[in-house]
């Protein structure tokens, strides 16, 4: 290194060590001086360690006997022995026991406002800095360029390197030195010894927890740039880092980072420690929510828009028990704190974490049911960890007025959890409102209800999301803390998941099987042409084979041999179809891989009833562990594991789905965790154009900003056109929220609703799609509404109340299905797929914009109709022109099908006189008896039937819905 290397490197250190000992009150140790002082085999500063204890513990320095040097030496060696089992912060947290005294030693004082002897107690406390370290036995010459020290223990260590230098050395350089020339087997450099070791320029910063040689993971402790990125933004009056000396080091912020952020994680499976210190953005977002409590009180919202990599986990454990202790005008903010999740291993990751820093198990409770939460809520349990799914039952369950507590509620995920009706019973529950069911007056009532509709005010809540959407912010209001998806990327916790994305294109030629030219409703018509072929065995085999040949070619060396794939599918029979055949074209590949599938509830399939369970062959709930063993590559769903589903080893996913909107990106999502050995992602798309996929993820990049919020006084305009179609009566309306908010028989209430139904049949088909579509958006809309305008509406109340009651009698306008009949006049000729080029999607940097919630009435949609020989000539222009094999004697045969099937006896009887369960039954005996007999002339058919479930699936379905058509059943 030159003399201007070392200059400029030693001017940012001597910078660093000038501001601490002026503006800190830090002690400034020379080289020299420790060169003396350090106890290397023991890594602390000797002389200011045993200073602290006879300034601060005199008895205890008496008891021990540290003016000795065998009493020194025992002490060394039970403090070392306390340092290496528990960790540099729990000696600092909780001190040590050390024979002959029957006390704990204190090593550090942390300052506590409820005690004002702490402040004294505090300035006790020795923070020192010391540059140039001699810290090595072994290598002498080894030097260390910064060490920060409380009470002569090492807690933060730091390299520097300058930009300014002829060499460039950055940040980078100081990470590779940690790795390469700092060996962790030295005691300063042991693992739990510091709390954190520094790599620092003039414009990154980074840290680790644990030097490991060259496997040791660096974590950016930068404040972002004012465009959303990673790093930090200029800074007019110094370096951009010097954040870390002016404010991360100041005396007051190194007692809150150990005392309520630093921690040591333990996986007991995996049988590893992991010391946990907050990145940057996770210091910021939980102290700047509390200093705003601090100051506001109770009752205020905050939008936490926290990418996925952000390790919101830990910010909410570090907020959680940050909110337990904060007061307001010299009280407790919060009776209690309640961690809403939908992530089911999230309650027992929060639980674990905040017992690091709770030790009082009365403190944390998991409400496991309803029952759990009233009763923690009614006995005031600090922490209150519960699901999602509970949120229906408050409002029926509490039963009771806790209205004189004070709540914060944090919500993991907003968008899932805080809205309609179950959000609702969450603030009904929270504010008390829930009065004498004897005797009350019905306006009181509404009024009540409208008041349990809004976030009540003896709550804060805390809702953390990466994608929100226009209710969420509506609600909440802009965005108090962001952390961006553009910053995550950029600092490697997620991976780019529109880099390497490859779309497919479906060619499909289709053709007349009849000599009649009808008209269809054309864009009913070409959407279920689209479903019908897609549904077909070949284009689900040629799918399912690009996967596997993908997969096997490209994917399954990834991640060191560990990569898995994802199949999105439209459908659960979708999902069931691509399980068996690439179940079957694993097999054949005599790879030893095995896929699993997943969806909700059962299906009928070949004629039986199948589920998750039952094609898997272990319960459901053990897909998640089950998929993470080596030989299970594939994991097919359908509607299951979109969200929320954390899998690092996902790498490649294999897309069969339309996806829209904020959907797209939870699902490609999925796949940016970040592990070792990934370096990228892998997205093959049949479904999606590339600009939808863009579409999708451009409002979630940076900060998500409302574009137009939802205006209050459309609905007055809304409720005016349903209140013209004259479907109800003011006086029927009274009446009937009269009844059913006194808990009335539901015949008094059908007896109102009768007459709404009878007016409502009695309209034109376009005006009871204009009404129910209205009807639906007035409850949307107020019930959200509701919940954010600080004036309720009795009126719109009692509306919504009728409205809910009536909707699910009103029919759906049945209209006339213009499109029927237009899959037995065409068929499939035949299908092809082409790879379009791999691409990488490309976001515009900036931020991204979310509509406010419309209102308004649907409108019936215009029908375009066309002949069917266009409609074939359009949709073989769209999906392609190829020649395959004639088909027109399987149509043929298929059209004969029907006729064939009526000829038999038991189902002609079962048809006119059973239920429809029993003509299933004798409709597939019927249809199997035809084949029979026609199987030998017919054999290509029949094989097909035989042998391709999907055609089979198909072609059984077809011929009875033709047959209950064609017999009005």
């Amino acid at each position: 290194m030159g003399i201007r290397d070392t200059k400029m490197e030693a001017e940012l250190e001597n910078n660093i060590i000038e501001y601490l000992v002026s503006n800190q009150g830090y002690v400034y140790i020379k080289s020299d001086e420790m060169k003396i002082s350090f106890d290397r085999k023991y890594a602390f500063d000797e002389k200011r360690l045993l200073e602290f204890i006879k300034t601060s513990q005199p008895d205890e320095f008496d008891i021990l006997r540290l003016d000795t040097d065998s009493g020194k030496e025992k002490f060394y060696k039970q403090l070392d022995t306390s340092i290496r089992q528990n960790g540099i912060v729990a000696v600092l947290k909780n001190g040590i026991k050390c024979y002959p005294s029957s006390g704990t030693i204190i090593f550090y004082h942390a300052l506590d406002p409820k005690r004002p002897s702490s402040y004294d107690e505090f300035k006790m406390n020795i923070f020192s800095v010391t540059n140039q370290l001699t810290y090595s036995d072994k290598n002498k010459g080894l030097e260390l360029d910064l060490a920060i020290f409380v009470n002569g223990l090492p807690i933060i260590t730091m390299e520097l390197k300058s930009r300014a230098s002829s060499t460039g050395w950055t940040y980078k350089d100081a990470e590779e030195q940690y790795k390469n020339d700092r060996d962790p087997k030295e005691t300063l450099f042991s693992f739990k010894r510091c709390i954190a070791h520094f790599a620092v320029d003039e414009n990154f910063i980074t840290f680790a927890t644990k030097l490991d040689g060259k496997n040791t993971r660096f974590m950016p402790f930068n404040k972002g740039t004012t465009v959303g990125g990673s790093g930090n933004p200029i800074n007019d009056s110094g370096t951009m880092t010097d954040y870390l000396w002016k404010v991360f080091l100041k005396k007051e912020t190194l007692t809150n980072l150990i005392r309520d952020f630093a921690y040591i994680s333990v996986d007991k499976v995996k049988k590893t420690e992991t010391l946990i210190f907050p990145r940057y953005h996770q210091y910021r977002v939980v102290t700047r929510l509390v200093e705003d409590v601090q100051k506001n009180g109770v009752g205020s919202r905050y939008l936490i828009q926290h990418s996925a990599g952000s390790g919101k986990s830990n910010s909410i454990t570090w907020l959680a028990y940050r909110l337990v202790e904060v007061d307001y005008k010299d009280q407790k903010a919060f009776d209690s704190v309640i961690v809403v999740t939908d992530r089911l291993n999230l309650d027992k990751q929060i639980n674990d974490n905040i017992r690091k820093f709770i030790d009082e198990k009365s403190v944390v409770g998991h409400a496991g049911s309803s029952t759990d939460l009233k009763n923690m809520l009614i006995d005031g349990k600090k922490i209150i960890i519960t699901t999602v799914q509970k949120f229906p039952y408050l409002f029926e369950k509490i039963g009771t007025d806790l209205k004189g507590k004070n709540f914060a509620i944090i919500i993991d995920e907003a968008h899932s959890s805080q809205s309609g009706r179950a959000a609702a019973s969450l603030n009904m529950a929270v504010s008390g409102s829930l009065g004498n069911e004897d005797e009350f007056e019905i306006e009181d009532k509404l009024n009540e209800l409208i008041e349990a509709r809004k976030m009540p005010e003896n709550a804060s809540f805390f809702a953390f999301t990466a994608t929100p959407k226009a209710k969420t912010i509506q609600m909440f209001g802009s965005v108090f803390d962001l952390y961006s998806m553009k910053q995550a990327i950029e600092e490697g916790f997620i991976l780019d998941v529109l880099k390497n994305y490859t779309h497919y294109e479906n060619y499909y030629k289709i053709y007349k099987t009849i000599e009649d030219n009808p008209d269809f409703d054309k864009k009913k018509a070409q959407k279920k042409i689209r479903n019908y072929v897609e549904g077909q065995e070949f284009p689900i085999r040629e799918k399912g084979e690009v996967m596997v040949n993908h997969f096997l070619a490209n994917t399954v060396n990834k991640i060191n041999g560990k990569a898995k794939a994802m199949i999105i599918t439209q459908s659960i029979l979708r999902a069931i179809e691509y399980y068996h055949i690439v179940s079957e074209l694993l097999k054949n590949s005599n790879t030893g891989y095995e896929a699993l599938v997943a969806f909700s509830g059962e299906k009928e399939y070949k004629g039986k009833i199948v589920t998750e369970t039952s094609l898997n062959g272990f319960s459901d709930k053990e897909t998640p562990e089950k998929f993470k063993q080596d030989k299970y590559k594939f994991l097919i769903v359908a509607d299951k594991y979109q969200t929320g589903y954390d899998e690092p080893l996902l790498h490649t996913m294999y897309m069969d789905k339309v996806l829209n909107d904020v959907k797209a990106v939870q699902t490609l999502s999925r796949l940016n965790r970040s592990a070792k050995y990934k370096i990228d992602t892998c997205v093959i798309d049949f479904a999606n154009e590339p600009e939808h996929i863009l579409e999708a993820f451009q409002p979630y990049y940076k900060e998500t900003k409302l574009e137009g919020e939802t205006d209050p006084n459309k609905l007055h305009n809304l409720l005016s056109m349903l209140d013209a179609k004259y479907v109800y009566e003011e006086d029927e309306v009274d009446r009937l929220v009269d009844l059913f908010l006194k808990n009335s028989p539901r015949s008094f209430i059908d007896s109102i609703l009768d007459k709404s139904v009878e007016r409502y049949t009695a309209l034109s088909e376009e005006d009871q799609v204009e009404f129910k579509s209205g009807v639906k958006s007035f409850i949307r809309t107020y019930n959200f509404l509701a919940s954010i305008l600080p004036i309720g509406q009795v009126d719109w109340e009692k509306k919504v109340i009728f409205f809910e009651q009536l909707i699910h009698r009103l029919p759906t306008p049945e209209g006339d299905d213009l499109s029927a009949g237009i899959l037995e006049s065409v068929d499939l000729e035949s299908y092809r797929l082409e790879k379009k080029n791999t691409i990488d999607i490309i976001l515009e940097d900036e931020d991204g914009k979310v509509e406010g919630l419309g209102i308004g009435a649907g409108k019936k949609n215009e029908v375009e109709l066309d002949t069917l020989e266009n409609i074939v000539s359009t949709f073989n222009d769209i999906f392609g022109n190829i020649d395959w094999q004639d088909k027109d004697n399987v149509a043929r045969q298929i059209k004969e099908l029907p006729e064939m099937v009526m000829k038999n006896e038991k189902f002609k009887n079962a048809l006119k006189n059973s239920d429809i369960e029993n003509i299933k039954r004798e409709y597939h005996s019927a249809l199997k008896e035809v084949f029979r007999i026609i199987m030998v002339d017919n054999m290509e058919l029949f094989g097909q039937w035989t042998n391709n479930s999907n055609f089979s699936k198909w072609l059984n379905d077809t011929i009875f819905d033709e047959i209950m058509k064609k017999n009005k059943r």
